[in-house]
């Protein structure tokens, strides 16, 4: 993976760098530093440095991306805001909505108006693998952990409340994606994360939403270490003949900026 992408902050508001700052570290809970759940790695201690790298799953913090992967996201933000990149926001797969709280927040820092950040989720966890699942989804089997990775709605509702976010610049979509996103009301996309795990998920996403992210957007995969969910993305890209270089944002996270829109696909008579 080559080419650099252009994320040099443009001049910053300093108030506005202050609270998203600051709501980085309190969304991560680097302040009280809660323990990871054990669920997943076992009973061990917080840890500054996998905390960073999004490498545990928090026990109360809102996210569980890390402190890299926010600031790479609010990186991009800044570059959408400075190049005047149109379209809404969307993060597909939430958890507890850490990272759709921040979104909100930085439109609101900025007093950004005009864009929607929209919050897909099942909010029911991971869908179950089945046998016809891509063999990499039945071998995660992540849905054997949706006693953690399962947070409703109403929770996620909660959690936008108590930073004073939940308001009509923020859109759910509520099932499983496939459902969801092909009738979406998304007109254009300036920023489209992903954060689905699975095969099945990472091309539902990439299917249906694309085509509506405008040049100069930027795509983020939150799980391309995770062997299903790169491989729907290199699948995906080789057939549509993407070939922006995707930039490594930490161990598990990458992102490409769109720069060309694809042709479209011609059908056979």
């Amino acid at each position: 993976m080559a080419g650099a992408l252009n994320l040099q902050a443009p001049q910053r508001d300093a108030g506005a760098e202050l609270y998203l700052d600051l709501l980085k570290k309190v969304l991560t809970n680097v302040i009280y530093e809660d323990a990871p759940n054990g669920r997943w790695q076992g009973e061990r201690p917080y840890d500054a440095g996998a905390r960073a790298e999004g490498q545990d799953w928090p026990s109360a913090a809102h996210t569980m991306v890390g402190l890299k992967r926010l600031d790479h996201l609010h990186r991009c933000l800044d570059r959408i805001r400075a190049d005047d990149v149109p379209g809404d926001l969307i993060e597909t797969g939430v958890w507890r909505g850490g990272v759709c709280i921040f979104m909100r927040a930085f439109l609101k820092a900025h007093r950004d108006h005009d864009r929607v950040v929209w919050v897909a989720d099942s909010f029911q966890g991971i869908p179950t693998t089945m046998p016809e699942s891509h063999p990499a989804d039945r071998e995660l089997a992540l849905h054997e952990y949706n006693d953690v990775l399962a947070v409703p709605k109403s929770t996620v509702e909660d959690n936008f409340r108590c930073y004073g976010l939940l308001d009509d610049q923020v859109g759910f979509l509520a099932g499983w994606f496939r459902d969801t996103l092909p009738d979406a009301p998304i007109e254009r996309l300036a920023l489209l994360r992903l954060d689905g795990d699975l095969y099945e998920s990472t091309e539902n996403t990439l299917n249906h939403l694309y085509d509506k992210l405008s040049p100069g957007g930027f795509v983020i995969v939150d799980d391309y270490a995770i062997p299903a969910c790169r491989d729907a993305v290199d699948d995906f890209r080789a057939r549509h003949g993407i070939t922006e270089p995707i930039e490594v944002i930490d161990t598990t996270g990458v992102c490409w900026r769109r720069v060309h829109r694809r042709p479209p696909i011609r059908r056979k008579r």
